[in-house]
């Protein structure tokens, strides 16, 4: 089988022409829903269910009448049963950390990585990156997709990469200084840390030649990237992905900041009701569902990634023409339900961040007391404000409360931290500690 059409060496710059991106995508759509029916047992006893065929995808509207892929598939059939080449043609496998289960084993042959370092290449220059940049790549190497993905794009853009792995964080700001680094990917959270680390050993990231900031792999809002840019005089962007899908590189900021590039000639977005699974057009808030057109080893159809975003059609002023995804700062199954009521870690973020004094390190701690469940906050707060002065203590504290109180609609419990108290993250961070009785 061909599974590179005639058409495939174009890139995304190429498709200025609307109904030619259509058309590419219904065709590499139509490849891909075959290619998975004959090769994935799972796939093909759900489009039996269904009572449909891969001749059934005349157009992208048909896509809606293929079965959902959940992240539970993947782990009910580990290792290997979604592949769908046999192991002689993969080169590589990633896997998750399998911190709450098994781990979600991914794979990819030759064309896969191939697609890979091209969209990491687009996605470096969306962030203005070119050959003669330095970029430091701060995310884990191994079976985390971020290290090797960022890594492969770095070297395909022609830039010169600094594989630093994640960790050391007083090697790496040592590198970024020493080595006139341009620009860095790692996690928000660590970069963060790093900021900090700088900052403790006599070292101000602003006075460094860093003025990029290629950020991704959790959730953060837009009050963490004031502090961010502001903390070390970068321009910092977010990128997205998932293992599931390819890795990083799914979609990116560009200089314009106003939404995520999806690259949809790779990846095909459709937004649902997370309930009752309906489409929903452009526009609207919902879940995000990808279908990878252009992935053998082991292709994600309608992939439900419980992300919530829209699709932002509307033309960008940097001149890209691919639609955009908003950006994404929860998870629907990041969410919380205290008394009633859907909390976000986000909203907690973004209520900290706006009362200056705080610091961006906290915890969320959800606990049970006289049988009901509630929520405390354990925040850092700025040095120059942290002392034994009761009073001036207590007004910051209540005005911590009542900016989350606004924001959420609950009463919690706000505890003020000495900095530098909270642990710290080399790499996702983990902000919610569920301590409730069940």
């Amino acid at each position: 089988m061909n599974l590179i059409a005639s058409n495939d060496n174009l890139s995304v710059s190429d498709y200025v022409d609307s109904t030619y991106l259509r058309e590419l995508q219904l065709s590499r759509l139509q490849r891909i829903v075959r290619h998975t029916y004959d090769h994935v047992e799972l796939f093909r006893s759900r489009m039996a269910e269904r009572g449909v065929t891969p001749d059934d995808v005349r157009t992208l509207a048909d896509l809606k009448l293929l079965p959902f892929t959940k992240k539970t598939d993947l782990r009910d059939t580990y290792p290997f049963g979604l592949f769908a080449l046999p192991m002689s043609e993969i080169v590589r496998l990633h896997a998750s950390s399998g911190t709450t289960g098994k781990p979600i084993v991914v794979a990819y042959n030759r064309h896969d990585l191939e697609v890979w370092m091209e969209v990491m290449k687009r996605s470096f220059a969306c962030c203005g990156l070119c050959s003669s940049d330095l970029i430091q790549v701060a995310y884990g190497y191994g079976l985390f997709t971020g290290g090797l993905g960022a890594h492969y794009g770095a070297e395909a853009l022609g830039a010169t990469v600094v594989p630093a792995s994640g960790g050391n964080s007083k090697r790496q700001v040592m590198l970024m200084r020493d080595f006139g680094v341009n620009a860095i990917c790692c996690t928000p959270s660590y970069f963060l840390h790093l900021i900090e680390e700088g900052r403790n050993n006599g070292i101000d990231l602003r006075e460094l030649p860093l003025r990029v900031g290629v950020f991704g792999a959790e959730p953060w809002t837009q009050g963490m990237r004031e502090r961010i840019e502001s903390g070390a005089g970068i321009q910092a962007f977010d990128i997205y992905g998932l293992s599931e899908i390819i890795g990083p590189g799914v979609a990116i900021e560009c200089q314009e900041h106003n939404g995520l590039h999806i690259f949809e000639d790779h990846f095909y977005p459709e937004i649902i009701d997370p309930d009752t699974c309906e489409v929903l057009p452009d526009g609207e808030f919902g879940e995000l569902v990808i279908t990878t057109l252009d992935k053998f080893a082991m292709p994600m159809i309608r992939y439900r990634t419980r992300d919530l975003t829209r699709i932002i059609s509307e033309p960008c002023a940097c001149g890209r023409t691919i639609r955009r995804i908003d950006r994404i700062a929860s998870r629907s199954d990041d969410m919380f339900i205290i008394r009633g009521v859907n909390v976000f870690p986000s909203q907690i973020e973004s209520a900290l961040l706006s009362v200056d004094g705080t610091e961006p390190h906290y915890n969320i701690i959800l606990y049970t007391e006289n049988g009901m469940d509630n929520i405390e906050v354990d925040v850092e707060i700025n040095a120059a404000l942290f002392s034994d002065q009761v009073k001036s203590m207590e007004r910051l504290q209540a005005r911590i409360t009542a900016a989350i109180e606004s924001l959420i609609g609950l009463r919690v419990k706000v505890k003020l931290v000495a900095p530098n108290v909270l642990q710290r993250s080399e790499g996702k961070a983990k902000r919610v500690i569920d301590r409730r009785v069940r």
